[in-house]
């Protein structure tokens, strides 16, 4: 079985994005528009809401009991760097 490093911390981001640090070292940016439609994470929809993430448990959560598993977040993000690159691409 796979571990995956514990989240150490998160910031939310402008367009519903997660900038992530992992307890590894590893920066990532993880996407959570493609949730925002889905079951209880429709209530991030709400702008302060989604601001309000935080780190516990080495996992991100919200007020209300909203989270989001270390190894979703670790599997389903891009590395930072990559992340930005794929931006930059799309704009040109």
């Amino acid at each position: 079985m796979t571990m995956y490093p514990y989240l150490k911390s998160v910031e939310a981001l402008n367009d519903y994005q997660l900038a992530l640090e992992f307890q590894n070292g590893e920066r990532r940016i993880f996407d959570m528009k493609p949730y925002l439609s889905r079951g209880i994470f429709i209530r991030l929809q709400n702008p302060a809401l989604f601001q309000a993430a935080a780190v516990v448990a080495g996992s991100v959560e919200w007020p209300d009991g909203l989270d989001l598993s270390y190894d979703t977040l670790y599997l389903e993000s891009p590395p930072a760097e990559a992340a930005a690159s794929e931006m930059a691409e799309a704009v040109l």
